[in-house]
C-alpha cells in the first residue's frame, strides 16, 4: 500500500470511523468509561431506562470531582447515537427500546483498556499459537499425499514419545507464570469477539438493505433475486459475513466440544495459580461459553429474522409498491431537474400544497432552568429502611451466578474466631462482594444450614454501582460449620 493511499484511507476513517470519532471526542475519558462499564462487560444490551439512569448516576459521581458534563443522561446518550457509539433497537417483547455498543465503540474501548494495561511482551504462548497455526495451515493445504502423511506420521510420533515420557512420570507442571500468561491471552482473545459480533450483525443489516434495494432499484438483477428467493437460497447465509458465522455458531453448539470445554474450565479454575486471577476475570472466564451461545443465538436468530422478512416482501408483493414509489420519485425528480432550467427556483408559483406543520413559538416563552426552584426547605427527615422482600432479591439473583463458595469460607472463617454468628455479623467481617447477590447466597446458605431465630436484623452492602444499600432480613443463626 503506497503512502497516498494510506493516507486517503486515514482522512476516510477520520470522517467515517465511530472509533476514531471517539477517541478525538471532547468527552472521551468519561464516555469510554461510562459505556464500558454499562455495555461492554457480560450485559450487551439495556432498556434505555436503565441505561439512563446509571449514566446519570455516574455522571453525578463525575461532577462532584470536578469533571464538566453539564448535559443530562438522555442528552448524552442521544449525542452518542447520532455519532454511531450507540446503537438504539426495539425491544422484542416490550415499550421500551434498547441500547448497545457499536463495533466502533467496542474498538475504541477495548484499545483504551489496551493502553491502560498493556501486555508486558511478546509472551510465549502467543508465539506458540502462531506457530501452531502455521504449521496446520502449511499441512491442511498441501494437496501432495505423500507430505501430508508425513507430517502425520510426525505428528503421532511425537505423541507417543509424549505418552510414554508422561507414563513414566517424566513431565512438568506449567509454571503459575506461564499459566497466567496463558489465561491472560485467552481472555485479550475473548475480549474481542463482541466486536465481531457487531460487525457481523451490521454487515447483515447492510446486506439486507442492500437486497431489498436491488429488488426495487435494479430492474437487471430484481430477477435473478427474486428467482433465488422463491428457490430457497437464503443470501444472507451464503454471504462471507453468513459463512463465517455459521462456522463459528456450529462450533459453539456442538455439544461434545462445549461439554469438554466447560469442563477444562472448571478444571483450570481449581489450579492454584487461578488463584492470582480478579474476581472478574474468573467469572469472565467461568461464564465465557455460555456468553458465546448467546451472543451467537442472537445473531443466529437476526439472521432468521432477516430472511424470514425478506420472503415476506417479496411474497407480499409489498416490493412492487416500494418499486412505484421509487419509480414515482425518479420521475417527479428529473421532472424538476427539467424545469429548474425554465422555471427559477425562487420565482413564486399558484402551486399550493398541504403540509404538516410544526407549531412554533418565540423565544420568549421559553422558560429558562432556575436551580433554586429544586432547593429543599424543609427539614431532612430519617426514615428507616423497608424490609427486604426475600422473593424478590431470589428473583433477580437468579439472573447472576452467586459464589457460594466464597460465601462458605466467610461463614467458616467467622465461625471458627468468634462462634455463632448471623448473616449481618458475616458480612460486617466480609464485605458483599457481588452486592446484593452475597446477601441472597447468605439468606440460602442460612435456610439451608443454619438456625432460623424470630425477628430481623439489619444488612449493608454496596451495589455494583458504587451505592451503600441496607435493608432488613429474617434472623438467623450459624451455629455450626457449612459443609
Amino acid at each position: 500500500m503506497s503512502v497516498l493511499h494510506s493516507a486517503l484511507a486515514a482522512q476516510r476513517l477520520i470522517a467515517e470511523s465511530p472509533a476514531w470519532s471517539l477517541l478525538r471526542a471532547q468527552h472521551a475519558g468519561p464516555m469510554v468509561a461510562i459505556l464500558g462499564a454499562h455495555l461492554a462487560g457480560e450485559d450487551k444490551r439495556l432498556p434505555a431506562p436503565v441505561l439512563f439512569e446509571r449514566v446519570e448516576e455516574d455522571l453525578a459521581l463525575l461532577r462532584d470531582h470536578g469533571l464538566d458534563l453539564p448535559q443530562t443522561a438522555q442528552a448524552y446518550c442521544a449525542a452518542w447515537r447520532e455519532a454511531g457509539f450507540l446503537i438504539r433497537r426495539a425491544a422484542e417483547g416490550a415499550r421500551d427500546e434498547t441500547f448497545e455498543l457499536s463495533e466502533g465503540a467496542l474498538t475504541a474501548i477495548r484499545f483504551v483498556n489496551q493502553l491502560a494495561a498493556p501486555r508486558q511482551s511478546v509472551t510465549e504462548s502467543r508465539l506458540s499459537l502462531i506457530l501452531e497455526r502455521v504449521r496446520a495451515l502449511a499441512v491442511e493445504t498441501d494437496p501432495d499425499a505423500t507430505s501430508r502423511l508425513a507430517a502425520l506420521r510426525e505428528q503421532r510420533d511425537r505423541l507417543d514419545a509424549e505418552i510414554e515420557r508422561v507414563a513414566a512420570g517424566d513431565f512438568e507442571v506449567l509454571p503459575a507464570d506461564r499459566a497466567m500468561e496463558r489465561v491472560l491471552d485467552i481472555l485479550g482473545l475473548a475480549a474481542e469477539i463482541p466486536a465481531d459480533f457487531a460487525r457481523v450483525r451490521a454487515e447483515m443489516e447492510q446486506i439486507n438493505r442492500s437486497l431489498r434495494e436491488r429488488l426495487i432499484e435494479q430492474a437487471e438483477t430484481r430477477g435473478a433475486v427474486l428467482e433465488d428467493i422463491f428457490r430457497g437460497v437464503d443470501h444472507l447465509a451464503e454471504s462471507d459475513a453468513g459463512r463465517s458465522f455459521n462456522g463459528f455458531y456450529s462450533l459453539v453448539l456442538d455439544a461434545e466440544r462445549a461439554t469438554a470445554f466447560e469442563d477444562d474450565v472448571a478444571n483450570v479454575l481449581e489450579r492454584a495459580f487461578a488463584d492470582g486471577l480478579t474476581a472478574e476475570q474468573a467469572r469472565v472466564l467461568r461464564r465465557m461459553l455460555p456468553a458465546l451461545q448467546d451472543s451467537s443465538g442472537e445473531i443466529h436468530d437476526v439472521m432468521t429474522a432477516f430472511s424470514r422478512s425478506l420472503r415476506r416482501f417479496v411474497q407480499s408483493q409489498q416490493f412492487q409498491e416500494d418499486r412505484r414509489i421509487n419509480t414515482l420519485l425518479r420521475q417527479a425528480l428529473g421532472e424538476a431537474m427539467r424545469l429548474s432550467e425554465e422555471v427559477p427556483p425562487f420565482r413564486r408559483t399558484s402551486l399550493t400544497l398541504d403540509l404538516s406543520a410544526v407549531p412554533l413559538d418565540s423565544v420568549a416563552v421559553l422558560r429558562p432552568h432556575n436551580p433554586a426552584d429544586s432547593e429543599t426547605v424543609e427539614d431532612v427527615t430519617a426514615r428507616e429502611a423497608p424490609p427486604v422482600d426475600v422473593a424478590r432479591l431470589r428473583e433477580l439473583a437468579r439472573a447472576s451466578e452467586i459464589d457460594l463458595k466464597e460465601l462458605t469460607r466467610n461463614v467458616n472463617d467467622v465461625l471458627r474466631r468468634r462462634g455463632p454468628v448471623t448473616i449481618g455479623e458475616v458480612l460486617a467481617e466480609h464485605p458483599a462482594t457481588q452486592g446484593v447477590a452475597s446477601v441472597v447466597g447468605l439468606l440460602v446458605l442460612a435456610e439451608q444450614h443454619g438456625a432460623a431465630l424470630t425477628g430481623a436484623e439489619t444488612v449493608r452492602w454496596v451495589s455494583g454501582t458504587g451505592v451503600p444499600r441496607v435493608g432488613s432480613v429474617p434472623l438467623h443463626l450459624f451455629e455450626e460449620a457449612v459443609p
